[in-house]
């Protein structure tokens, strides 16, 4: 019985590991595209305009 304990556990903690890991990384996702929409970045064209 000791065995399928450590085995839910371990399998608990890798789809928490997971889960959160990509969690951070669509958050993190959301903040570059927030920013970028926020401010876009100068290109070439937009200099010579003004």
């Amino acid at each position: 019985m000791d065995n399928l304990d450590n085995l839910t556990f371990g399998l608990t903690m890798l789809l928490v590991g997971m889960g959160g890991t990509l969690l951070t990384l669509f958050i993190v996702t959301l903040c570059i595209r927030g920013l970028t929409s926020t401010f876009p970045p100068v290109t070439e064209e937009t200099d010579r305009k003004e």
